[in-house]
């Protein structure tokens, strides 16, 4: 992040992407809405990879971190945990949007 307040995440033709990647970003209608966690774990997290926050990462605004089964961090963004879908291939890709009707690409 190096010290930006940008958050970890910016917008992009109306969506969340991942501000590293351009990736768009996901969240997933399971999860407890500011309930701290994410129930995505193990075969879920392999194809919703999650948005990895560091160890030093600081939650600020809308942006918050929870932290996960296996103990790593991740990104949420108004209470809701942030991923990205594996078969997106490029910046742009929103394949997984109503998938299962569960996962919904996240505006900002």
């Amino acid at each position: 992040m190096g010290g930006s307040s940008a958050g970890p995440a910016k917008a992009m033709d109306g969506v969340l992407v991942g501000a590293a990647n351009q990736m768009t970003l996901y969240t997933f209608d399971r999860d407890p809405a500011g309930g701290g966690k994410s129930v995505c774990n193990g075969p879920c997290a392999t194809n919703w990879p999650p948005l990895a926050a560091d160890a030093y990462a600081q939650a600020a605004g809308d942006w918050s971190i929870v932290t996960r089964d296996d103990g790593a961090k991740q990104w949420a963004y108004k209470g809701r945990p942030l991923y990205f879908w594996i078969k997106d291939k490029q910046p742009g890709d929103r394949t997984g949007d109503g998938f299962n009707n569960v996962w919904h690409v996240v505006k900002p």
